[in-house]
Formats: structure tokens, C-alpha cells, sequence
């Protein structure tokens, strides 16, 4: 886990090295344990490392393999590192090191762009080719690892976060306006290739992306999921398959599917305990962190560390889940560390938050992971979390009503249950200049939905949020703010091989018992009942969610300050209508309307745009 940047030019000029310090230095958080930095003529790479594997500066980077002419960066962990190191060795090659950058760099070396379908891990990369003059880019299948790019006619720069970007200087921050009506729209995710910015896109999950020297680019998209079940083997990897389940997927019942999911994620839950420091775990005490810490308990991990957080309550809420998260740490006998946040820290802390973020993220969860993230990275430098779980198996509860819609009318079914609100409720919030005629939001929705590979509505929803939605809200608030600390958070409910298997299974299974049933199938008789039986849960910030006091004063402020004046985003009658009850008004999933203005422009302020 680390951050990365660069440039590569087209005008014939050196690269900006300058430029690419400062870029990386604005990343100094994401790598606490040494920065890095090379160039060879339009070409300049930058590095800020956590050492995780290889703890020896022989794993430091930028890496170079001077024989193959590649020079590399990288953020993030190839869990099977160890066994592409075995192959790459029998075919005569040669490592330095014992990281996973090298193995990397020998892969691309060795079988070319498309080695990242041998990988399983969490990536996002950069490889100059020296004889070729290219750049290469690459993000992993889920998205897990960010990759914010811009470019002018005369170079492109990327970095891990888009906060760096700017600090290289040269963006375009005008608001985009498709954008904004994401934002405003689905539930504030701003799919890729977009951001708030006009000037910063991102690169999209399983996208490898070719730059060459004259500035031409084409991108190889090389991972969808298929949300189907033909006849034939359980997909993903020989690891995850059992000889039960040879046989077609339209013969195996709940038993078998059960089984199958409890093997991948075995598996899953294994390859993440690669490491060459501990590995701890965020203990919310729900279904998902408490089936981790069982399979690690199961791999005989004794005295495991694990964490978790609480707030004082608020409007008639309470702000902590302890009572499970004890439950199941003292079931399994983990080193548990209680971490009560007192509100005197939550307001600094939230603005810490918000300026850490690459983009602008609504959820009251940043705030949780980013105090959490703080006390964590004192005790471990890896975390296993359990995020992604309610997207993989359907867990959340705006998945039901679409069981039994038609397939042509997903669409609409899906916003009516997700959208904060329609398209045409945008012109009483926003300024006449930051409307547009469109409902693109409803269009990428329904271009998303109607594309093959889904058999049933649910299925075309599920596909959608696990390749869309978890990379643009939880994937990337556990990433941006576990970072803001150096502390390498890992999913192994994004393990691709078992959201491979979950694509494929049953609707029905996954929606059974109140959501992710066949999930919490594979749990029982290894989470305790009272666990997998509870109501679910979330991290709660009941300040947040009920802004009044100080909080009510930080959106205030930024909503009618200068700088939001001089902005210009939103109607001076909406603003003072949110502002005067602060509490009554809602978004469709319940979300706070003020809060969702009020960060935008705290977002922005933060970032200096």
C-alpha cells in the first residue's frame, strides 16, 4: 500500500520532476516509510511507500529492471505474489528482492500488459517501457486501488489521489456538471471515468490503459463478471472449487452453493494474511467482519488484533455496536481494542476527514473509518475489513423490491429505491448554470441495466453496484481515509474469484433470510446466532446524521460563507429552507440533504478549488 505518481510528456520537453515531487510529497500519508523518485527524458515516476512486504530497501520504489528497460510504481499487494515468483523462476528469471513490486515488473516483463489476469490482489500500477517510449496504467478488477489521471496537450500526470493532482499544479477545476448531477442524483456516486473536476478523470476498474510517446491512448477493459448461471463448473480458481460442485450450477442447491461460498471465501480470507508485519481486523460486530475473524481464528490465528469504534449517541440513535463486536472477540479470544470517540474529537477529526478525501463522499462512515483508521495504524500497519459484502450478496435493503421486477423496467425500479431524488427536483437545489437538460444519471442507470450478461433484473442491479457503486462510495472511503494513516486495509469480499461465484448465484439465495442468506448460511456454526440473526447494522455517527451544535455551525459557514457565494452551486432559498431544520429532510435512503450540500462544499473549500 502506497501512493504513486507521474508524468509522461508529448511536447518533447524533460518531465516536470518538479511537479512529480510535489505530487508525491502531497502523498506522504499513503507512505510514511520512504518516498522515491526517477526519470528518463518525458517520463518521470514518484513513490511513497508503506512497507509491507519486503521490509528491506531492496523492495523500494520507483523499481527498475535495467536488463527488461521497465521501470515501475505500484499501490497495493499481489496476494499470490509468492506462487507467480515460483512460475516467473522456473522460466530463468532472476529476482533482487523478495516484493511483490518485482514479481510485478517480471510478470509484465515476461507475459505483457494482460499479466494482470494472473493476479489476485489489489493494483494500481504504472510500467514505462523504455525502448518503446510508452506508459502503461493499470487498476484491479474491483477498483479497490485508485488511479486519478489529467492531461493537457502537452503531458498527462497521474496519482493515488486526486488531492495530489492538484498539488502538481496546472488542473482545470471547473465543477463538472454531469458530475455534479451524480452526485446530486445517484446517491453521490460520480461513476468513472468522471470526478467533480473537469480537469481530473479516473481511470476505471479493470482497465489497463496504453499512453504512447506521441500521446495516444487506448484502454483494454479486461474483467466483467458474468451475472448468469449457464450450465458448467463453478467459475473462479482451482482454490475455491470442490468436487461437489462439478456438476452444472443449475442442479446445485442451497447445500452445494453454501459450501461453494464458504470455500472461496476461506480462501479469500487466506490469501489476505500475506504479510510481513501483523495483521489485524476492523471488528464492527456484523455478519461480515465477525465471518473474517472467524476463518482467521479457523487458520489458528491466536491473540488476533482487532478494533472497533463507538460514538455517543444523538437525536434518539444509538452511536455504538460493542455488544457484538465483544461477543465475537471474546468468542475468539482476540486482542480487542474498545475505541470510544469523545465528541470533542469528532469535529476536528471531521474536518481532517473531509480534506482527506480524493473525492467528495457523503457517508458518515468516512468520519468512523478515518478515527478508527487513526487508532488502528498505532497497534498494525494490514487490517482485514468486511467491506463489500452487502454488494457481492445482496445485503442491503433496496434489493428486495427488485426481486420480481421485469427486466425492462430495472431501470426505473432501481432509481426509485437508490436515487436521492428525480432529475427535475435538481432545478429548486441548484443554480441555473449548473443545470443540465438531461437526466444522465437515469440514462447511464438504464444503459448499465440493459447491457447482456444479467439475466434478471436483480442480477443487472448487482452487477451494477458491485462494478459501479462500490468503486465510487465504500471501496473508496476505506481506502481514502485507512490511508490518510498508512494503514493497508484488504477486502476479502472483493476477492474476485468469489465475486465471480456470487455473480452466478441465485438471486434467490442471496436475497433469503432478510439478505445475504446464502451468506449467512456459510456462517452458521462459525459466527455466533445472535450475530448473523441481528438487525443490520452500519457504522453509526449520530452527530452527522442529526447535524445541530458546532456540526450545524461547520455546514453553516461553508454553505453561506464567500467562498460558497462566489461558487455559486446552490439556490440561496434551498440553502436557508435546509438550514432552518436541518434534521427534516432526507434524502430516498435516508441520508441527511443538508449534510450532502454542505460537504460538497466543504469538500471543495478543503481542496482549495
Amino acid at each position: 500500500m502506497c501512493g504513486l505518481s507521474g508524468e509522461i510528456r508529448f511536447d518533447g520537453r524533460p518531465a516536470d520532476v518538479g511537479a512529480v515531487e510535489r505530487m508525491t510529497a502531497a502523498m506522504a500519508a499513503r507512505g510514511p516509510d520512504g518516498t522515491g523518485m526517477w526519470s528518463l527524458g518525458p517520463v518521470a515516476l514518484g513513490h511513497r511507500r508503506l512497507r509491507i512486504i519486503d521490509l528491506s530497501d531492496r523492495g523500494a520504489q520507483p523499481m527498475v529492471d535495467a536488463e527488461a528497460g521497465l521501470s515501475g510504481v505500484f499501490n497495493g499487494c499481489l496476494y499470490n505474489y509468492r506462487e507467480l515468483r515460483e512460475v516467473l523462476l522456473a522460466e530463468g528469471y532472476r529476482f533482487f528482492s523478495t516484493s511483490d513490486t518485482e514479481v510485478l515488473l517480471k510478470a509484465y516483463r515476461h507475459w505483457g500488459p494482460r499479466c494482470v489476469d494472473r493476479f489476485k490482489g489489489m493494483f494500481a500500477f504504472a510500467v514505462a517501457e523504455r525502448d518503446t517510449g510508452r506508459l502503461v496504467l493499470g487498476r484491479d478488477r474491483l477498483g479497490i486501488k485508485p488511479l486519478y489521471i489529467t492531461r493537457d496537450a502537452a503531458r498527462l500526470r497521474f496519482a493515488s489521489t486526486l488531492p495530489a493532482l492538484l498539488a502538481g499544479g496546472g488542473v482545470p477545476t471547473d465543477i463538472d456538471r454531469v458530475a455534479l448531477h451524480h452526485y446530486m442524483t445517484f446517491h453521490s456516486v460520480v461513476p468513472s471515468p468522471r470526478t467533480i473536476l473537469t480537469g481530473v478523470e479516473k481511470l476505471p476498474p479493470a482497465t489497463l490503459r496504453t499512453i504512447e510517446p506521441d500521446g495516444a491512448t487506448s484502454d483494454d477493459h479486461y474483467w466483467t463478471p458474468a451475472f448468469s448461471r449457464p450450465s458448467g463448473g463453478v467459475p473462479g480458481s482451482g482454490e475455491v472449487q470442490l468436487d461437489v460442485l462439478q456438476a452444472g450450477r443449475d442442479e446445485m442447491g442451497p447445500d452445494e452453493w453454501r459450501e461453494a461460498v464458504l470455500s472461496a471465501l476461506r480462501v479469500a480470507v487466506r490469501r489476505r494474511m500475506v504479510a510481513d508485519v501483523p495483521v489485524g481486523v476492523l471488528l464492527s460486530g456484523g455478519l461480515d467482519s465477525s465471518l473474517i475473524v472467524a476463518l482467521l481464528a479457523e487458520e489458528g490465528q491466536r491473540g488476533l488484533a482487532t478494533f472497533s469504534v463507538g460514538f455517543h449517541a444523538a437525536g434518539g440513535e444509538s452511536g455504538d455496536e460493542f455488544a457484538y463486536s465483544d461477543l465475537i472477540a471474546r468468542r475468539f479470544g482476540t486482542d480487542h481494542h474498545r475505541i470510544m470517540v469523545d465528541d470533542l474529537r469528532l469535529l476536528p477529526s471531521l474536518e481532517q476527514a473531509v480534506a482527506a478525501m480524493s473525492e467528495p463522499m457523503v457517508s458518515h462512515d468516512c468520519v468512523a473509518f478515518h478515527l478508527l483508521s487513526q487508532e488502528v495504524s498505532k497497534h498494525v500497519k494490514v487490517v482485514q475489513s468486511g467491506q463489500g459484502a452487502d454488494e457481492v450478496f445482496a445485503g442491503y435493503d433496496w434489493y428486495p423490491p427488485l426481486e420480481n421486477v421485469a427486466r425492462d423496467a430495472a431501470a426505473d425500479a432501481y432509481a426509485k429505491v437508490f436515487f436521492d431524488r428525480p432529475h427535475q427536483d435538481l432545478a429548486e437545489i441548484l443554480q441555473p448554470d449548473h443545470l443540465i437538460a438531461e437526466d444522465v444519471s437515469a440514462a447511464f442507470v438504464r444503459d448499465h441495466l440493459a447491457m447482456p450478461g444479467a439475466d434478471t433484473a436483480l442480477d443487472a442491479v448487482l452487477r451494477l453496484d458491485t462494478g459501479v457503486m462500490l468503486a465510487e462510495d465504500p471501496v473508496k472511503r476505506v481506502d481514502n481515509m485507512t490511508m490518510a494513516y498508512g494503514l493497508e486495509a484488504r477486502t476479502p469480499f472483493l476477492d474476485h474469484d468469489l465475486v465471480e461465484l456470487a455473480a452466478t448465484c441465485p438471486p434467490e439465495l442471496k436475497l433469503a433470510h432478510g439478505g445475504k442468506g446464502v451468506l449467512k448460511a456459510a456462517a452458521r456454526g462459525l459466527v455466533p446466532d445472535e450475530v448473523i440473526d441481528r438487525p443490520k447494522g452500519y457504522f453509526p455517527v449520530p452527530a452527522i446524521r442529526h447535524i445541530h451544535g458546532p456540526f450545524l455551525g461547520l455546514v453553516r459557514d461553508a454553505l453561506t460563507g464567500e467562498a460558497a457565494r462566489s461558487r455559486g452551486l446552490f439556490r440561496p432559498a434551498m440553502v436557508d429552507k435546509l438550514l432552518a431544520a436541518p434534521d427534516e429532510h432526507r434524502t430516498t435512503l435516508g441520508a441527511n440533504a443538508l449534510w450532502q450540500l454542505g460537504l460538497l462544499e466543504l469538500w471543495l473549500q478543503a481542496q482549495g478549488v
